[in-house]
């Protein structure tokens, strides 16, 4: 493929999405439909638009980062879920060329219960959030030369300055409007700058299948919001709630790790343990 592929990358307003596309400018992003911003939108509603996007550019690399996350709204709305998650797949996997290789980037939501799960694992979601997951990564793992990559949460600059938990926090804050934090959630959350560089060595490497993006420990929601609030030269004042008293499912004690032990697989730092801009 060489030093820069032809590389695409779906989901441009994604934590993930985002912080690869301007840590690599060589990358071409795309954004969901209606999206406010200068790159191009997606329409993968549309066969004959991803024929032609794929017969113009000739990708060598696909990075799809894009997916709907919001767990309550697939709660709420199972059919559009799977829609956007699931069908926008089979759409993809019809029209990719065989040459163009699939980096799928998944979710630490593929797991539930309390545990610490490797590659092995069987997938227990309790969202339907989740189980699209599932089902979108068993259809990527059926195409030659793919891709899975599970990461868990990843912390960094949003689009639009008010998602994703660092922005949330700071505009929550800046804005006086009420911060509730789960007190009963950890997961393996990272500096989207390392989980970016990962991924693209990943994605110009030659491995296939499945693999986790392991940190080197679980961070707990209070731990983090508390340590963003320093990051940012902030003290927001914030609840804290459990995970069941909330109107969707959240993840409990959930920690990616791996049983691969290549180079390319060592658990990347903590948030915690780590200084990022």
């Amino acid at each position: 493929m060489g030093d820069h592929p032809a590389t695409l990358l779906f989901g441009g307003t994604s934590i993930v999405g985002y912080g690869m596309a301007r840590r690599f400018p060589h990358v071409s992003p795309f954004v969901p439909p209606g999206s406010k911003h200068e790159w191009p939108a997606l329409d993968l509603e549309t066969p004959a638009w991803l024929e032609s996007l794929f017969s113009e550019l000739e990708p060598e690399l696909l990075i799809y980062c894009h997916a709907v996350c919001n767990v309550l709204k697939c709660e709420q709305n199972p059919d559009w879920a799977h829609k956007i998650n699931v069908r926008h797949i089979h759409r993809l996997l019809d029209a990719l060329p065989t040459s163009t290789r699939l980096v799928y980037v998944s979710s630490d939501h593929v797991f539930g219960g309390n545990g610490v799960y490797d590659e092995d694992a069987g997938p227990c979601p309790i969202s339907v959030y989740g189980q699209t997951r599932v089902e979108a990564e068993s259809l990527i793992l059926g195409r030659s030369k793919a891709l899975v990559l599970r990461a868990g949460l990843a912390i960094g600059p949003s689009h639009d300055g008010r998602t994703g938990h660092r922005d949330w926090l700071a505009y929550r804050h800046r804005r006086d409007l009420p911060i509730t934090i789960i007190e009963d959630e950890a997961r393996s959350a990272v500096w989207v700058s390392d989980l970016a560089d990962r991924i693209m060595q990943f994605a110009l490497s030659p491995e296939t299948g499945l693999r986790h993006l392991a940190a080197t420990r679980a961070v707990s929601r209070v731990e983090l919001a508390q340590f963003l609030g320093r990051h940012l030269g902030i003290s927001p004042n914030f609840n804290t709630s459990s995970r069941h008293q909330q109107p969707a499912p959240h993840l409990g004690y959930v920690e990616l790790a791996t049983l691969h032990s290549e180079p390319l697989n060592p658990p990347l730092p903590s948030v915690l343990d780590a200084e990022r801009i």
